[in-house]
């Protein structure tokens, strides 16, 4: 058996939330670390999704992390190969190369009084292990009958093929999520057919964006305030748009600007119909786009919303016995969220993993830590995502916990610890207090928000400004010491 190396603590995951791990880490004089990542590149999320016209929906001055800000950017929402960029430009700002372990796929992480790390590239035994894989990071892939037959090509918009020419191709898109109403517009004009696939339609609001002039990124260099000043601004935008998403009723407001922009965009009332949702706003990923239902209306796309029952090897079938002729199927279907697979890797003390003791509904003390998983934290865990602002945020709040859990391992000399089945039971019931008035639960619609079981285990069910006053506090009651 290899020897293994031992490191005090582990991340898994090289995108925002280990890379802003790792600086947090070695601004507090943490060094004794590494980064386990399976890719040949950090950036995680914003390094695999390449698909054409991928960029970002938060604010870009929101999307970064505030003690790095960035005054490159060149427009008010980034495109993902600034993103991508930015987070190479930490990493060597911050030195972590050292750190880095590039292309090891960690196969399991088991408790023994340590953790221990199985990757592709080694064994690792650490005292901390922090998971900061990322809720977008395995491909969601929907069971059609047939399609392991189909001859021609099939890729899911994560895993963009861009070694197949497009141009001239009979294309099926399944999906009209945040992904699919970006390439969607890209691709229209360069094959020669396309059939796009709609289960729901979602609310699409008009996408305000703008180049940020020369002049400006000048200014955010030389002034780094102004900067912040326009962050902090952004941020109580958004947040004051985070009202709709917990009392549903506020919500009619931006129903009519979407429905507005629907009108203007689409003059067909029969293509309108099938584009209007039949829920609340917000129940469904709030999608921005000024380019998609354009796409639509072109003569070479269709807008088809009866069910895939079969995938033949050269066509797609509906519910109405339609056979649409296809040679390319591109999957926009979103990811595996509530069923992460990684959650199937981690085990615990009594050697159950994380996807055996959530059973279908992830459940974490602030989201971060978990009963029987001495010093594991989570990044953007169960319940901290975010319907209205910047995760990045509550990563960085995240991040403040847990090197506070860390000094008071330090401090006290404990070697481990994890929330008390109490302080978790009551956090987690306060969450479900709270969501049961939100419109993820009351707005009509089956969302990727909702685990199998019915409940909203991904998003934060308030303001993301209470979410970093809960977790700004370290309380040494909710945690019990570990000793084996």
């Amino acid at each position: 058996m290899a020897t293994a190396t031992h490191v005090r603590i582990a991340i898994l995951g090289a995108g925002f939330g280990g890379i802003g791990a790792a600086i947090r880490l070695r601004q507090q004089g943490y060094d004794d670390f590494v980064i386990l990542d399976r890719g040949d590149d950090v950036g995680g999320t914003w390094r695999d999704n390449t698909y054409p016209g991928c960029a970002c929906d938060v604010p870009s001055h929101m999307y970064s992390f505030s003690f790095r800000p960035n005054p490159e950017w060149s427009r008010s929402f980034s495109p993902q190969p600034e993103i991508w960029e930015y987070l190479r430009r930490c990493v060597d700002e911050h030195g972590l190369e050292r750190h880095l372990r590039l292309r090891h796929e960690v196969s399991s992480a088991s408790w023994d009084g340590q953790w221990v790390v199985e990757t592709s590239g080694g064994t690792y035994r650490c005292d901390v292990l922090i998971v900061a894989a990322g809720p977008l990071t395995e491909p969601a892939l929907p069971k059609l009958p047939g399609l392991e037959t189909f001859a021609g090509e099939v890729f899911h918009s994560a895993r963009w093929n861009h070694g197949y020419d497009l141009r001239g191709r009979q294309v099926a898109v399944v999906g009209t999520g945040a992904s699919a109403i970006q390439f969607v517009p890209e691709i229209a004009p360069v094959v020669e057919r396309m059939h796009v696939f709609q289960r729901t339609p979602p609310w699409v609001l008009s996408r305000v964006d703008r180049p940020i002039s020369r002049l400006e990124r000048r200014l955010f260099r030389a002034v780094p305030p102004a900067q912040r000043l326009i962050r902090t601004a952004i941020y109580w935008a958004r947040e004051a748009q985070g009202t709709g998403f917990l009392y549903p009723v506020v919500m009619r407001f931006g129903q009519g600007m979407a429905r507005r922009h629907l009108r203007k965009s689409i003059a067909d009332p029969a293509l309108r119909a099938k584009l209007t949702p039949a829920y609340t706003m917000g129940c469904k990923r709030v999608l921005l786009s000024n380019t998609y239902y354009p796409a639509l209306t072109r003569d070479n796309v269709e807008l088809v919303t009866d069910a895939i029952t079969e995938v033949r090897p050269d066509a797609v079938v509906t519910a109405d016995g339609t056979a649409r002729p296809v040679d390319t199927i591109i999957f926009g279907t979103g990811f595996h969220v509530t069923d992460a697979p990684v959650a199937q890797l981690i085990r615990g003390r009594g050697g159950r993993t994380l996807a055996e003791t959530w059973g279908g509904s992830m459940r974490a003390y602030l989201g971060t830590t978990v009963t029987g998983f001495p010093n594991l934290f989570i990044l953007l865990g169960p319940n901290t995502g975010l319907g209205h602002n910047s995760v990045v945020f509550m990563i960085e709040a995240q991040l403040n916990h847990i090197l506070k859990a860390l000094r008071h391992l330090d401090r006290h000399g404990i070697s481990a610890i994890e929330p008390t089945p109490q302080a978790q039971q009551a956090f987690v019931s306060t969450v479900d207090r709270k969501m049961t008035g939100t419109v993820w639960l009351r707005g009509g619609c089956r969302s990727w928000y909702l685990d199998t079981n019915g409940r909203n285990s991904t998003i934060w069910p308030g303001y993301s400004w209470t979410f970093r006053m809960r977790t700004r506090r370290f309380d040494p009651a909710d945690y019990q010491a570990v000793t084996s």
